[in-house]
This record gives structure tokens, sequence and C-alpha cells, in this order.
């Protein structure tokens, strides 16, 4: 189909004009592809059932090809995803480059001493440079504030790549492998060991909402934050949810259908490594902890894993673990984020 398009003053396809294409295209009414209650992703706190249904529904039916890949090149021909990066990463991406790619548009990879953001210029005033430039924003941050500063300035939809509060993008390919391979979340167990990180937190407040059990088994002083903590045990209540926070790795482990862990130290966490390895050591997951969770327990990490500390190998290379479908997972993901965001009426 041969679409013309007038572009705004501005040099890119506004909002309106990115509904526009994408009515022209009817992938919205053939494939009833529904709308996200916010213009951005901050974090999976932000999102409610319904965004989650569609998000989930978008991103089946972009990796099955439901919506094949000639019309999936045409969603966002000619748009642009700005990529901040502070931190490193070999997931994040390779995903959404070649996710915004699938979908017909381009991605341009800001490295830290291309923008310093926050040192050369305001956050602010970067976000309102970019949004003359480019159609989406992905920020991969240390500090939470500098993603909803992002969103609060830029009139284009801003995506929360990782934050030190939230990692969004990946607690949503976690679940998509979860549905995959469970089909359900409802009565599911969860069993998180190790650090009540930005990745916990994501994973404990999406269960929280999707009627999912959830156990986080951590070293007491290592548990999320309070906020979380409140926000998931009120979404729990209306979702019949169990949410625990518990100090014994076994019982946190035991009769759960999805164990999950992290690394023990984060990027930034470097001084704490040697420390958090003895903290940590009694969380590890190794086949004696898995024998706890269910047999047919399927394991999860984000990665990138470091074997013999927070997993080891005869469990990540098991036959319960999908840490590999867990990652392609997050092209699919970001990709259904990327065109639900771009395309919100």
């Amino acid at each position: 189909m041969n679409i013309t398009m007038a572009r705004s003053d501005t040099g890119r396809y506004t909002r309106t004009e990115t509904i526009k294409l994408v009515k022209n295209l009817d992938i919205q009414s053939r494939y009833n592809i529904a709308n996200l209650k916010d213009d951005d992703l901050i974090g999976i706190s932000h999102l409610n059932r319904a965004d989650l249904d569609a998000i989930f529904d978008l991103t089946t039916k972009l990796k099955t090809g439901q919506i094949s890949v000639a019309e999936q090149r045409k969603i966002l021909e000619g748009k642009t995803l700005a990529m901040i990066f502070e931190k490193p990463s070999l997931r994040t991406r390779v995903s959404f480059e070649t996710g915004i790619f699938q979908l017909g548009g381009q991605a341009i990879n800001l490295q830290p001493m291309d923008i310093q953001l926050g040192k050369r210029e305001t956050i602010a005033d970067a976000a309102r440079n970019l949004e003359r430039f480019v159609d989406i924003i992905m920020a991969r941050t240390f500090v939470h504030s500098t993603v909803t500063e992002l969103a609060s300035y830029a009139r284009i939809p801003v995506i929360n790549g990782l934050s030190d509060l939230e990692h969004p993008c990946q607690a949503l390919a976690d679940f998509q492998t979860i549905l995959e391979h469970k089909g359900k979340f409802e009565g599911l167990k969860m069993a998180f060991l190790g650090d009540g990180n930005n990745v916990s937190q994501s994973l404990m407040l999406l269960a929280a909402k999707v009627g999912m059990h959830f156990a986080l088994g951590c070293p007491e002083g290592y548990g999320p934050v309070e906020p979380v903590i409140t926000q998931a045990h009120k979404d729990a209540d209306s979702t019949g949810s169990r949410i625990e926070i518990v100090h014994d790795p076994v019982e946190a482990a035991r009769n759960a259908d999805v164990v999950v862990t992290d690394v023990w130290a984060s990027m930034g966490m470097e001084e704490e490594a040697a420390e958090r390895e003895k903290v940590f050591s009694a969380f590890q997951v190794n086949s004696a902890l898995m024998s706890h969770a269910k047999p047919d327990a399927i394991f999860e990490h984000c990665l990138p894993a470091h074997r013999g500390s927070e997993v080891t190998d005869e469990v990540i290379d098991s036959g319960q673990s999908v840490v590999f479908d867990e990652a392609e997972n997050r092209l699919h993901a970001q990709k259904a984020v990327m065109v639900l965001l771009a395309c919100r009426e």
C-alpha cells in the first residue's frame, strides 16, 4: 500500500499523524490493537491490567506472525528511536535497535560521551531537543528520576530501558515467557532469589497486577523499597495475589512454578561485590534449591549471569531454563510497547 503523509513543521510525524498512518494500514482494527493508558512506559507501576493484556496480546501477534513481517515493516515506517545509554548493554541495545528496524524505523545510539545527559545541558533541554528530531526515546539510566524528567519534558513517548527503581521491559519479557510456557498467570507462584533490586521490584509489581503469587527470598536489609511493597500489596488485594518477602531461600522457592534470580551486585555496585558474595551465598539457585520448586518449574534470569554465583551451570543450562526464550522476548515485547505508545490516541 502506497501511503503519502504530510509531515509536521518539525520535520517528523506528530503523534496524530502516526495514528493516521496506522489507521491507513488498518492494523489497529484488523488485529484489535488496544490503546495504553499513558503516553510513556515509565514502570510497571504505571500500567493497569488492560495495558498489560494489550502488550502481551500484541507481543504474541508480532512474534507469531499473525501480523506479517511485511505489515510490521510499515507500522513505524520512517520513525526514529533515540536510545540513551548511561549503562552499557547487550540485550537492551540489540533488541530495541532490531525491533525498531523490523517495524520500519531506525535507531540512534547515544552513549554517555555523546549526550552527557544532565551535565552538558539539562535533562529538560535534552528532552525538548530530542522531541524535535526523533519519535520515541528509550533511556537506560542510573537514576529513575532521569527517566521521569525526560518524560515530563518530551512530547513524544519515553520508554524506561532500565533505571535503579524498575526494569519494566525485562519484566514484560519475563511474563511473556511465562505465558508461553505455562499458559496463564493467575494462581502460579514466582520465587525470586536474591537482591530486592529493580528487576525484582518490577516482577513483584507485575505479579500483583495479574494475580500471580510472588515470594522474594533475600537477606535481611536487602529487600525492595517500601513504596513498591505498598503498591504491590494494594494491587494484590484486588487480584488475589499473595506477596511475601522472606529470608529463607527454601521457603521462597517451595512449590514455585517460576524461579528467578539476578546478579547480586548490579552495575555501579562493584565496590560491594565481594561483600555481597558472602551475604547472598545461601540464595544461590542450584539443583538443591530447585528441588523445592515444582518438578515442572521453569528458571528465568535477565542476563548477564554470573555463573557460579547467583546460579550454577547445572540450573541455567538445564531443561528447566528458559533464559534464552526470555532474552528473545525482550525484542517482541519492546516492539509491542513501541507500537502501542507511538500509535496511542
